[in-house]
Order: structure tokens, then sequence, then C-alpha cells
């Protein structure tokens, strides 16, 4: 199975220090949802792995989020594709949970779904965190620019961190 796991906000859609509370908020960074579509229609499962401390913050609830989903989901559909399990981390900073990222819960829970190992599996974040959950599963962490992608360039990456400018990029690899 060619599988690729993803980070949501700074990765798909457009990040904000004040977090994606709506659907309205959630806006695609250009390009990212038919790069998306490509890697599936070329037989990639695309999935997805986001901390979404907003929840428990109370920014917005379960199906606020959901419908954010959902508009994923149809984006990558109109563009012939289609989108994976999308696993997430409702807990905050402090809560002790073993899904958010740096952990590896949320990674565990994809590899579980699709009965596989994630060994050497792409995890394409913009956070230095994203890296740390690839290297905790001996997946390959991967950083796009974009989102906090250009903050965490600055920072020590993990060994054998791949960089490339965005997601477009990154499909443009792997198709290639």
């Amino acid at each position: 199975m060619k599988l690729i796991i993803l980070d949501r906000d700074g990765v798909i859609n457009y990040d904000s220090d004040n977090y994606i509370k709506s659907v309205d908020e959630w806006i695609a960074l250009p390009g990212a949802l038919e790069a998306i579509a490509r890697l599936s229609r070329a037989g990639w499962v695309v999935t997805v792995a986001t901390n979404q401390s907003g929840l428990a913050r109370g920014y917005y609830d379960v199906p606020t989020l959901e419908g954010m989903h959902q508009v994923l989901r149809d984006a990558v559909q109109q563009y012939g594709g289609h989108l994976g399990l999308i696993t997430y981390c409702p807990h905050g900073p402090d809560d002790g949970c073993s899904c958010r990222k740096p952990r590896p819960g949320l990674l565990q829970q994809i590899a579980e779904h699709y009965h596989t190992s994630l060994d050497g599996v792409w995890f394409v974040g913009d956070s230095l965190r994203d890296l740390q959950a690839a290297v905790a599963i001996n997946a390959q962490p991967v950083l796009v620019g974009t989102g906090k992608g250009g903050q965490t360039r600055t920072q020590e990456l993990p060994e054998h961190t791949l960089v490339f400018a965005d997601l477009a990029a990154v499909a443009d690899y792997l198709l290639n």
C-alpha cells in the first residue's frame, strides 16, 4: 500500500494562531487539494493526522470540525480524488494524552486502521512536533514551507527530514 499522512493546518489549509474555528475560516492552500487528488488518483492512500486543541479550548465543537473535514473531503472529490482516514487529537497541550503530536497516537491509529506498518511512510507537516511524531514511529519526516514551515526550518530538524516548498511539490516528487 502506498500510504501518506498529512498534517492539516498549514499543510492542506491556511493556519491561524487564532485557530480555524469555523467552516468559513477553513481555506485550502493553493494547489493542496489538487495535490491530494493527484496522489489519490495515482493509487496513494492519503490520510490526515491533526492536533485540534481548539476543541478542548471550547473554540469550536466536534460537529464544526467534522463540517470542516467534510468540506475537505468534498473538495478533494471535486478534483477526482479520495481522502482516507482523518484522525484528530481533541485534547489540550497539558492533557497528557497519547494522541497529541509529537506523541505518535494519531499515527498509530492510522496504522491500525489500515493494518500496516508506518516504517518509511511519509508524514508531511509544517511543525517540529509533526516531524517528531514521524520519527517516533519510524516514518519519513517531511517538512513543507507553508504554514509554520518557514519558521520550523530555522530549527534543528530531525535527521533525514525532507524539505519541500508545499504539498504540491511533495506530490510532484512522489509522482515523478
